[in-house]
C-alpha cells in the first residue's frame, strides 16, 4: 500500500490564479476610468440641480456653467463639447455618450462605454 499526497499542484495553482491575476490587473486599469465617469456624473446632477426651476436657461448658459464644473474638477475627457444640450418638451436635457479605453496587455485594450442623461427641470 503506497502513500499519496493529495493537493493541487504549482500548475494547477497556475492555472487557478492566471485568469484571476488577470481579472483583477484589469479592474485595476479601469479604476480611474470609472472615477472620471462619476466626477462627469456628479458635475451634470449638479447643474440639473443649479438651473432646476429656471425656465429661461439657454444652452450657452448651461455649457458655460458645465465647463466651469470641468475645470474645478479637472476633468480633460470627456470635454464641455462632447456633452449634447437638447430641449425636450420645455426641458433641457443634457447627455454624454462617449469611449475611454486603456492599454491591457501587448496589443489588447479595454474599450468601456459611459453613457449620463440628465434633465434640467
Amino acid at each position: 500500500m503506497r502513500n499519496r499526497q493529495t493537493g493541487v499542484t504549482f500548475i494547477g495553482w497556475l492555472v487557478l490564479l492566471l485568469p484571476m491575476a488577470v481579472v483583477l490587473y484589469a479592474g485595476i486599469r479601469l479604476v480611474p476610468k470609472y472615477l472620471v465617469y462619476t466626477e462627469v456624473s456628479r458635475a451634470l446632477t449638479q447643474l440639473g440641480q443649479e438651473f432646476s426651476g429656471d425656465s429661461s436657461v439657454t444652452a450657452a448658459a448651461l455649457k458655460l456653467s458645465l465647463e466651469k464644473r470641468f475645470d474645478i474638477e479637472g476633468i480633460e475627457f470627456p470635454t464641455v463639447q462632447d456633452v449634447a444640450f437638447t430641449r425636450e418638451d420645455g426641458v433641457w436635457i443634457a447627455e454624454v455618450h462617449y469611449q475611454d479605453g486603456v492599454p491591457l496587455f501587448a496589443g489588447i485594450s479595454l474599450t468601456v462605454n459611459l453613457d449620463k442623461r440628465v434633465p434640467v427641470k
